[in-house]
């Protein structure tokens, strides 16, 4: 590492890890809930893990681009982090509000809206928490001695997505209304800001790994911009089909929902293509294979089978089925949780100082994970589509199908399991890097 406050990062990526293995726990009880054992249920409803599950997702996501943050932004903008203590205590205060947050959530105290369950109070302290984070961010770029583009894409996707929470805190009567505004922090997020965090992290990482020149790479970045805004602000349509607003929006989600992929295409194509003009010289082989494998995965995941079921004729049958969570799953993974292990795989050695890059235990890891992943992606979406069929074709009853299509949640398990081996070697390898070091610092 260059700096020294990039060491906060390490701590941000260590709370990131253990919020993803929470995550991983809490899937596994739906997913035994899902096949009839439910030794926990009494405990550990199914409606408690689901919340736990995917509002860890979120946290987890968001403590990883903040890491990926404070490592970047002093490297790019060449100086220090204006300040450590503050930088340390956001990380503390962020925890508190997740513990808090998923405690309460096992004791029915949270919002009942979907992404968005934190009780009202705790999202005042998100706010706050944010607001410092963005101030250390920003005070650190604007300080700098260069204001770089990687530098001002990252930033600009953090501060949006600061700015995209808060329509999600505004109180409506209507279920209409909140559904509506609901989606400007739940899509705007994940199909529109949280794309331009994905092309600054991986702009970084790319210049860092392959060699050719910045200017080239950065290019690259207007594009994907670009294409995000094109697709994704009115894109949010595809979430409006069937909510009681005017009939306008499944043409416009349509047609926009059509080009939402060409985002994800642009980055699938631009990581490739500086893959292959690079020298492919550095020794971080795992850093690069996460790096490649998020912008092709996140093609598929989010791109084509995001687009597979949003055009309106599509979306009539599939809304509200598995067929969501085959996209959602693969979405998510490609998109945002590969990058973040990128980031961590391409940091650790840096602010560790140990040179630890090519051990089996990490390129299995990457492995595992994508072959279990991939596996779930598939059992997910042949239970939705067997579920499409019977529910609303067939007019079955609901718990009937999901009777039907619960030896799926069979194979997803086992898939499940593969993908968790796989990210517990990961971690067992952060923590085996130790302690970040000011021994690790070079000389400038």
């Amino acid at each position: 590492m260059k700096y020294k406050s990039q060491k906060v990062a390490y701590w941000f990526f260590a709370l990131c890890m253990l919020l993803f293995s929470l995550q991983i726990i809490y899937g596994f009880i739906m997913g035994f809930d899902r096949i009839g054992i439910q030794g926990l249920h009494d405990i550990i409803p199914f409606n408690t893990a689901r919340a736990v599950h995917t509002n860890l997702l979120v946290v987890w996501l968001l403590t990883g681009f903040m890491g990926s943050a404070y490592y970047i932004i002093p490297e790019e903008a060449q100086r220090e982090l204006i300040s450590v203590k503050w930088a340390y205590i956001q990380l503390i205060s962020l925890a508190v509000v997740g513990v808090v947050a998923i405690v309460g959530f096992h004791f029915n105290h949270w919002e009942g809206r979907k992404f968005l369950e934190i009780p009202r109070e705790l999202d005042f302290l998100v706010v706050i928490n944010v607001l410092l984070f963005l101030g250390l961010i920003l005070g650190t770029l604007f300080k700098g001695k260069r204001q770089t583009t990687t530098a001002l894409v990252l930033s600009m996707g953090l501060l949006f997505a600061a700015l995209l929470y808060l329509p999600g805190m505004i109180w409506f009567d209507s279920q209409v209304m909140d559904s509506f505004f609901r989606w400007w922090v739940v899509h705007l997020w994940v199909e529109g800001v949280w794309e331009l965090i994905m092309g600054g992290i991986l702009s970084f990482l790319l210049i860092k790994l392959t060699g050719v020149d910045r200017e080239v790479i950065e290019k690259w970045l207007y594009v994907i911009v670009g294409l995000t805004f094109l697709s994704g602000v009115l894109g949010t349509g595809h979430h409006y089909y069937f909510i009681g607003v005017n009939k306008i929006w499944l043409i416009v989600g349509g047609i926009f929902s059509a080009l939402e992929p060409l985002a994800f295409l642009a980055m699938a194509l631009f990581a490739v293509n500086m893959y292959r003009k690079g020298e492919k010289s550095h020794p971080n082989k795992i850093a690069l294979f996460w790096t490649i494998g998020s912008s092709i995965v996140s093609f598929v995941g989010a791109g084509l089978l995001g687009f597979a079921h949003t055009l309106p004729q599509t979306n009539l049958y599939t809304h509200g089925t598995l067929v969501t969570a085959m996209h959602g799953h693969y979405a998510f993974w490609g998109a945002y949780a590969m990058i973040v292990l990128a980031m961590i795989s391409y940091a650790l050695p840096n602010v560790t100082g140990r040179k630890r890059f090519e051990s089996t235990q990490g390129m299995m890891a990457f492995w595992l994970s994508n072959i279990g992943m991939l596996g779930m992606t598939v059992a997910f979406g042949v239970a939705g589509v067997a579920q499409v069929y019977l529910e609303r074709k067939m007019k079955m009853e609901f718990m009937a199908v999901q009777n039907e299509i619960s030896i799926h949640f069979v194979v997803l398990l086992i898939c499940a399991t593969m993908f968790t081996l796989g990210i517990s070697l990961f971690i067992y390898d952060f923590f085996k890097y130790g302690c970040p070091s000011d021994e690790a610092i070079e000389l400038k």
